[in-house]
């Protein structure tokens, strides 16, 4: 399918005429060792029906143990949320059939989720706060993954077959409904997409789970409904199914507004149901009629106790949460005295994190930002990692700095001892020490080799007591080059400016 074959309406004449209804399902793989009710690890990318016992797989007799990690990061989500986390709930069972959901229903939370009213602020391009509204936060189990072979777009329309692969079902879940997100108008597409860049960055804060799209720990869901001005009731509502980047969320959104404002523009009737976001061109295609809660026949899950969180380990966990990370990032820019400009680059290196851990661990700022967004960054790309990757911590980098600091070394050794760092071959202080890396500080024995230097180029030595003090560079470059850089460059050129008569 592309965009050419679907009657779109123009942008600017979408939002004249309709208000558009938005409403974000966002699902949320915990980052728990073991899976919601059973203890098969959680690790991804196992050799397909590896992790897997007969709890996940639903087999008779198997019964489910709620996963308590999992429970503990429900509340901490819904505490970061603003959410009110509720004193008693049950899961239920929520019935019905796909190949990829072993039991043929799915643990999930209906009537009681463990998180309800709550709300996050998200900021748009320009700075403008927008309130997102959150209806609740449950919690679930993931279903397996269908691969369907064979065909031309990897669905199963048009595959020759199907493969199952139970190891994802029964992972922990959260999902994140939004209420019906009103008001946004011609940015609806643009705080559909700042909202999940901020839910996501919470949970990454949180560290509950590694919100990575790409895999799968993190999956959106997009509805969106379209208004005639003035009218009182929602238009009927689509549900764009696992829409998997930030980027495309937008273009979800953007595209179905053009696409449900044609319809409608048109006489026609918007269908309730699924549809599929396509990466390619930006275009969604119609799925399946979309299911209502009484399809699922919900029911208590009848070998589960209810979860009632203590109302202490709450306020326990409440404490645990972070300040949020735009709100982060803003108090050290300031606190650091960064442009704009020079900031966001630390934060598009993905740099920030590790130059904050370097300060916290004793480094300057100055210090911290020049070995991450230089040095390090160039070490990171010879060897194709991203610079969390890169076989160094903060700590240790703190500690190369703090050794130019006390000029125990220079900034050209530390380079050298940065290097042996990546290579493994211990700490910073050791390494400086097994290996006679220390600064050549000892007056006398530096003096004996500037007068080498000075010997051999004597025409060099003759211009500098002319007053040509620029020509001490090359004697300078000497000293330092017999000893083996371990000297400190700003020293050797007083001494070479002394030893000639003249000052600097």
């Amino acid at each position: 399918m592309s965009a050419a074959t679907v009657d779109l309406m123009d942008y600017s004449d979408v939002i004249d005429r309709y208000e558009p209804v938005l409403g974000m399902e966002v699902h949320v793989e915990l980052g728990t060792a073991t899976k919601m009710f059973c203890g098969c690890p959680t690790a991804f990318g196992a050799e397909p029906n590896t992790q897997v016992c007969p709890v996940c797989l639903g087999l008779p007799g198997s019964l489910p143990v709620v996963n308590e990690k999992a429970v503990e990061s429900a509340i901490r989500i819904g505490l970061a949320l603003n959410c009110t986390i509720t004193p008693w709930g049950r899961f239920a069972r929520k019935n019905y059939f796909y190949p990829d959901q072993p039991k043929n229903y799915q643990i999930s939370q209906y009537d009681e989720p463990i998180a309800a009213n709550g709300y996050l602020d998200v900021v748009l391009d320009d700075g403008t706060v927008f309130r997102v509204d959150i209806e609740r936060a449950h919690m679930e189990e993931d279903t397996g993954k269908s691969l369907h072979v064979g065909g031309a777009t990897g669905r199963i329309h048009g595959a020759s077959h199907s493969l199952l692969d139970y190891n994802r079902a029964g992972v922990p879940l959260i999902e994140i409904v939004t209420k019906p997100i009103q008001g946004a108008g011609e940015r609806a597409p643009e705080v559909a997409r700042a909202y999940v860049t901020a839910l996501r960055e919470v949970l990454e804060s949180l560290d509950v789970s590694d919100v990575k799209m790409e895999q799968g720990s993190l999956r959106c869901d997009a509805n969106v409904s379209l208004m005639p001005k003035g009218a009182k009731e929602f238009g009927t509502r689509t549900e764009t199914k696992n829409v998997n980047s930030l980027r495309s969320v937008e273009v979800a959104v953007r595209f179905e507004m053009r696409r449900q404002a044609a319809v409608l523009a048109a006489g026609g009737t918007i269908l309730m149901e699924t549809r599929h976001f396509h990466e390619t061109d930006g275009t969604t295609s119609a799925g399946r009629i979309k299911e209502t809660a009484e399809d699922y026949r919900y029911f208590p899950e009848p070998d589960l106790e209810p979860v009632a969180p203590d109302a202490a380990w709450v306020e326990e966990l409440r404490g645990t949460i972070p300040e949020y990370p735009w709100l982060r990032r803003a108090r050290i820019q300031s606190d650091w005295g960064l442009s704009d400009e020079v900031f966001r680059d630390l934060v598009n290196a993905g740099a920030l994190d590790l130059i904050i851990a370097t300060v916290d661990a004793g480094a300057s700022v100055d210090a911290a930002r020049s070995w991450w967004v230089a040095y390090l960054t160039e070490k990171a790309k010879e060897s194709q990692v991203s610079l969390e990757d890169l076989p160094i911590t903060p700590k240790q980098v703190a500690e190369v700095a703090g050794l130019v600091e006390a000029k125990t070394i220079n900034n050209k050794v530390a380079k050298q001892v940065v290097d042996f760092v990546l290579a493994g071959e211990g700490e910073p202080a050791a390494i400086v020490e097994a290996k006679g890396l220390g600064m050549v500080s000892d007056d006398s024995a530096l003096q004996t080799e500037v007068e080498k230097a000075l010997a051999a180029n004597p025409d060099i030595a003759e211009k500098i007591r002319s007053g040509k003090v620029q020509a001490a560079g090359k004697v300078v470059g000497d000293v330092m080059k017999a000893t083996r850089g371990q000297a400190d460059a700003a020293r050797v050129r007083e001494l070479v400016l002394a030893a000639c008569g003249v000052q600097g």
